[in-house]
């Protein structure tokens, strides 16, 4: 089981690795939502907004308004974000848990 901090850092890898791409993606996808990374194991969660291909203001604590809410254990989320888990794969063999409209989940494909 990954940390707390782990689960942090690999979010703002995340974050760092969407603003190198936020440049091309912008073009593809218009997109401004609030979002809540929920690890279930650590029973912690983050939130932050995607904008512009971004992912901004990145904090510690659940936003229960999110638009976007994903949920996973901690050691699926960062082998998410390493490249090591495939999003598709996980999501269907319910590794993870995304929450959104079906619009929404098109848009954020195309992010990550």
């Amino acid at each position: 089981m990954a940390s707390v901090d782990e689960c942090r850092q690999a979010l703002r890898d995340l974050a760092a690795r969407l603003d190198r791409n936020a440049e091309t993606v912008r073009e593809k996808v218009d997109f401004d939502r609030t979002l809540a990374c929920r690890i279930t194991d650590l029973e912690t969660a983050f939130h932050g907004r995607l904008s512009g291909g971004r992912l901004v203001d990145l904090a510690d604590g659940d936003d229960p308004k999110a638009k976007i809410a994903l949920s996973t254990g901690s050691d699926d989320l960062l082998a998410l974000v390493r490249g090591e888990l495939d999003i598709t794969r996980a999501v269907t063999s319910r590794r993870v848990s995304i929450k959104a409209n079906p619009l929404d989940l098109m848009k954020l494909r195309k992010l990550l």
